[in-house]
């Protein structure tokens, strides 16, 4: 989310991406909007705002699973790529920090410039 606020091109088109094709989302945590309006106030807001953005509430579960961690963002992150009934495959993360997800049992998409 901040990598688009700061003009990150390969974010940028996935927002695009998310905006212009039917049925192709883009996911955020309401954990990591909160971070990243922390680190660039106004990105929440307008990440928020867009169109093709699915915004994932902080439910029990996700709750449950961010209690035990010590980043709340992270572990939001963390809950909402693992398989569910809407995701049966899972989410990849976009971030410009693949390195930090690296021992973790998620897939990543790469954003760094």
């Amino acid at each position: 989310m901040v990598a688009a606020g700061r003009g990150n091109v390969l974010a940028s088109r996935l927002i695009h991406r998310s905006h212009a094709e039917p049925g192709w989302f883009l996911y955020a945590t309401v954990c990591a909007l909160v971070e990243a309006d922390r680190g660039r106030p106004g990105t929440a807001e307008h990440i928020a705002a867009l169109p093709g953005i699915v915004i994932v509430d902080l439910d029990l579960p996700a709750a449950l699973a961010v209690a035990r961690e010590t980043t709340w963002s992270g572990a939001h992150t963390f809950h909402a790529a693992q398989p569910g009934p809407d995701r049966p495959d899972g989410a990849l993360i976009a971030t410009t920090t693949p390195h930090l997800w690296k021992e973790q049992p998620v897939r990543t998409l790469d954003l760094s410039p």
